[in-house]
């Protein structure tokens, strides 16, 4: 509450204390000291930030950034920023120059080495040291795609911190002497929600396995991971909004954080819509 009332999302502190874990180096390369690990243990990290609505980069910052370096920096560049990365001192917002379904301005130019105009959908965008701006989808399909797989894990976390809130006031609340977990029409939401949420893990994890392990499957599984959680994401966070009765509705309770953060997960990098379009466009449906 205290960071989001900053209004830029970010703060120094808690950015310290994750790069002390180690987490700034999770998608960097050990020759660049980093810990060279795969887009599944980013998925998961992913899922813990979103589980806990961290205020904090990481879906483009530490993971689309360093792929982005990895796939078309040169040697001198790799060399130049993915150690800066893995250690913290920078930050980079990724944006798309109209690719990715955001909206707002996304109309940008290259003449020499000066880049003109505006995108105002850049992930990561507040309080970034560095951005990088894709002109065009060529070389930005695999990290447009971890970026997605990555809001997918941040939305599916999220969403498991609204279930068990939900469970576990649904234990607390009394209602005509009762406490309204017992009531069937209370019993049958939690079950619903319940029955949306564990299919989406294995469906998250898939996706960000595919990433590394089964680059044929990797555009489709990111595709409908991103689609899937965005529209199973929104159906549970009003739902588990629901359970909590009008408090639910209140900024007190602070619920808001994780329903917007699944609503803004839901938009970015591509509505479902989109996405599943998209999927059907890579599998030669349309």
């Amino acid at each position: 509450r205290k960071i989001a009332e900053g209004g830029l999302g970010f703060d120094g502190e808690l950015w310290s204390g994750l790069t002390e874990q180690g987490i700034m180096g999770i998608m960097v390369p050990e020759d660049f000291g980093g810990l060279g690990l795969s887009l599944l243990d980013a998925a998961v990290a992913a899922e813990a930030l979103g589980y806990h609505a961290t205020p904090t980069p990481f879906a483009a910052a530490l993971v689309m950034a360093p792929l982005a370096l990895i796939a078309s920096g040169d040697r001198a560049q790799q060399k130049a920023w993915l150690p800066r990365i893995a250690s913290g001192e920078v930050r980079i917002g990724v944006g798309f120059a109209g690719m990715s379904g955001q909206t707002g301005e996304a109309a940008v130019r290259l003449a020499g080495n000066m880049l003109s105009g505006c995108v105002t959908g850049v992930l990561d965008g507040g309080n970034a040291t560095h951005f990088i701006v894709y002109l065009d989808d060529g070389p930005a399909t695999a990290v447009l795609d971890a970026g997605r797989v990555m809001l997918a894990a941040d939305t599916l976390g999220a969403a498991q911190s609204m279930f068990d809130k939900a469970l576990l006031y649904s234990k607390e609340r009394v209602q005509f002497d009762r406490v309204i977990g017992s009531f069937q029409a209370v019993k049958h939401t939690l079950a619903d929600i319940i029955t949306m949420l564990e299919p989406c893990r294995s469906l998250v994890w898939y996706a960000a396995h595919a990433q590394d392990g089964s680059p044929e499957e990797a555009r489709v599984a990111a595709l409908q991971a991103k689609a899937h959680l965005g529209d199973a994401g929104r159906e549970i966070s009003r739902l588990a909004t629901e359970i909590h009765g009008g408090i639910g509705f209140t900024d007190l309770l602070g619920l808001h954080y994780w329903f917007k953060r699944i609503a803004f997960n839901r938009q970015l990098l591509g509505a479902p819509e989109r996405c599943r379009h998209q999927a059907a466009v890579a599998q030669e449906w349309v």
